[in-house]
């Protein structure tokens, strides 16, 4: 049987997991818009005049980049999920933007060659099951002095809120998978080593990670929604009866408690800033 690139996310985001981002998309949004500025901030600096969004999901920070770059410029994202790139075409139409949506698989869609001179991530690049080949393919579409700009997750010890919920669910539920290092998945990319191995092997140079600490915040109202639809616990949890569910749920809400402040889950997103050159 002929093996198929990244089938099994492929099959999450285009199901499940991805009609959770569907309708938790407001929520994400204003978790993480803060880095939508960041990115949009590096396309203006450089002067950008065709940027490619690497997993772009609902569009966000594609569309924040086509605002920012205005007339005479291309924003495209491009994502593996169709319900998510449907959201992000119809947000493109309500706003008349100019950025355009791509479903396709970005580790092995056929783009136009030397087509742009930026490719962006707001945590969009750490689930290809041969990040190496994405890569490659991906700098096949670059310009010659093209540069990346990704954001993405370090490691789970740095970002302890990320894993509250499945730590204070595991006694409860055998059904949680395990985090495993350097597997496709938010954590991906934590290496700077693995990194900089998987950027040089896809043709890649001068290849920096800096840290970045980004504050986020959204409402307390919407805790419950984020820990019982997102994430492995979301997932779990439509596989449990209910009351089970119901003892989950009072465990995790009081693990969280400590980043409850005024109204406000708050906390902060331990990622890297990489950049890259094609050139």
């Amino acid at each position: 049987m002929q093996n198929i690139p990244n089938a099994d996310m492929a099959a999450a985001w285009n199901g499940v997991s991805g009609q959770a981002w569907v309708d938790e998309q407001q929520l994400l949004d204003r978790t993480y818009e803060s880095i939508e500025g960041i990115l949009a901030d590096a396309a203006a600096a450089k002067g950008a005049r065709a940027v490619l969004d690497i997993g772009c999901g609902s569009g966000a920070t594609t569309l924040a980049v086509a605002r920012r770059l205005g007339a005479g410029t291309r924003a495209t994202g491009v994502d593996i999920s169709e319900p998510l790139i449907a959201v992000a075409r119809a947000r493109a139409q309500r706003e008349a933007a100019t950025a355009q949506f791509i479903r396709a698989d970005a580790q092995t869609h056929a783009f136009e060659p030397a087509s742009f001179d930026l490719m962006i991530s707001r945590f969009g690049v750490m689930f290809f099951d041969d990040p190496v080949a994405a890569f490659a393919n991906l700098r096949r579409a670059a310009l010659p002095q093209a540069e990346l700009r990704l954001v993405v997750f370090r490691s789970v010890a740095e970002n302890p809120f990320m894993t509250t919920a499945e730590r204070a669910a595991a006694p409860l539920l055998g059904n949680l998978p395990a985090r495993k290092p350097n597997a496709p998945g938010q954590f991906g990319f934590a290496d700077p080593d693995r990194v900089r191995g998987i950027l040089e092997g896809g043709g890649w140079s001068r290849v920096e990670l800096a840290p970045l600490d980004v504050p986020c915040s959204f409402p307390a109202a919407d805790l419950q929604r984020f820990f019982t639809r997102l994430g492995p616990l979301g997932q779990a949890l439509r596989e449990t009866d209910e009351a089970t569910r119901q003892r989950v749920i009072r465990e995790v809400r009081t693990a969280f408690e400590a980043y409850v402040r005024d109204g406000e889950v708050r906390f902060v997103s331990a990622c890297w800033m990489i950049s890259a050159r094609a050139g």
